[in-house]
């Protein structure tokens, strides 16, 4: 099947913010969005990225931390740095004021070189309602049931026991957390198919961003 290229000749850039719970299967839908020439921000990879590459964020996070924030081969040591934050929300706290600024920056900037398209998606674990101290124009909420989501990362990261996979689903916001700051739901519970609904608000984005 052959989908119509839309060229966005408004300069108006519809942002739409996609977020769900750690395996709710928000990558597998941003995917699909892709396949229909939708371009796509990764703010956990792009962090990744940054913590490697950004000097100057690389210097701030060894003053912070300290040297073993990064490895001998001079790579972000996350597993130490997990450690290290995981019972120390304000650690956290400071680490997430040095990498989020970054991150938003180089969205910024990825936004700007993606003007030409109707839309784009920013993937994130961590997001508010539209307008709420971001530039979203509106925000999807995959979901799926904390079991089925247990199973995925069980099968994603063998080294995670449940315990661990809980706990990071403590932290996060809880499913009526998420669906309070939803413009649109998708359900990904292997029970509802999972491509029409990316289908329906692929067309239901077009329409807006040509209006």
């Amino acid at each position: 099947m052959r989908f119509p290229i839309f060229i966005n000749h408004k300069n108006t850039l519809l942002k739409i913010g996609i977020t769900g719970g750690i395996g709710s299967g928000k990558t597998i839908v941003c995917k699909i969005f892709e396949i229909l020439g939708v371009p796509v921000y990764y703010a956990d990879e792009r962090a990744k990225w940054l913590t490697n590459h950004d000097l100057q964020l690389r210097k701030e996070i060894k003053e912070l931390l300290g040297r073993q924030a990064y490895n001998e081969q001079g790579e972000y040591n996350r597993k130490w740095v997990a450690a290290q934050v995981f019972d120390n929300p304000d650690l956290l706290k400071m680490l997430n004021g040095l990498i989020h600024p970054r991150v938003f920056a180089d969205t910024d900037k990825w936004f700007q070189d993606n003007q030409h398209k109707p839309y784009t998606l920013r993937e994130a674990a961590l997001m508010n309602a539209a307008g709420n101290n971001n530039n979203f124009d509106t925000v999807i909420v995959v979901t799926a049931p904390i079991d089925l989501r247990i199973s995925r990362i069980k099968k994603r990261d063998p080294q995670r026991n449940e315990e661990e996979i809980r706990a990071i689903i403590s932290r996060q916001k809880t499913e009526e957390e998420f669906l309070a700051i939803a413009n649109y739901k998708i359900i990904n519970d292997e029970q509802h198919l999972l491509i029409p609904q990316v289908l329906a608000l692929h067309e239901t984005f077009l329409k807006q961003a040509i209006s």
